[in-house]
């Protein structure tokens, strides 16, 4: 297969790298720029770890190709707040204990994430538990039984932690 040169614009960053075109996005991201807070544990789009945001919507990595990025904007976790700086959603989960292990945190801070920037755009957004319970039902945390996620993504929704 041959080559492809991308330009892609992660986190605010323009970058361009040439990647064969069945590259995914999470291993572009993760070997390519050095981007490891996403991770990959299904690599079949089941678990949510490995979700970002292309154009603003929340994609999960794996099972976007690399090329398919190419003249569009990604953000990582690593690109939500300032280095050394916590974004609201990641305070609130922090502040609510959501996470044991951390594995499926990078998942579920840009889903959580996801929905807020929507929410400050004017878009429906979940409101309700059962709602913020449904929008997240795709990540998969293995250590927790969701309550303290669910606890810190209401806040943060709620305007909590603004």
């Amino acid at each position: 297969m041959s080559e492809r040169e991308i330009t892609v614009t992660v986190n605010g960053a323009v970058r361009k790298a040439t990647v064969e075109p069945r590259r995914t996005l999470a291993d572009f991201l993760r070997h390519d720029l050095g981007l490891t807070a996403t991770h990959l544990g299904c690599e079949h789009g089941v678990c949510g770890a490995c979700t970002v945001l292309l154009d603003g919507e929340t994609v999960r990595s794996c099972l976007a190709l690399a090329v398919h990025a190419d003249g569009h904007e990604v953000t990582t976790v690593e690109g939500v707040a300032p280095p050394g700086e916590m974004h609201p959603v990641q305070a609130a989960l922090w502040e609510s204990g959501a996470f044991q292990c951390g594995f499926c945190t990078p998942g579920f801070v840009m889903a959580i994430y996801g929905m807020e920037q929507e929410q400050r755009a004017g878009l429906p957004c979940p409101r309700s538990r059962a709602e913020i319970r449904e929008e997240l039902s795709g990540n998969i945390c293995r250590c927790s039984g969701y309550q303290k996620i669910i606890d810190g993504a209401e806040a943060v929704l709620a305007g909590e932690d603004r």
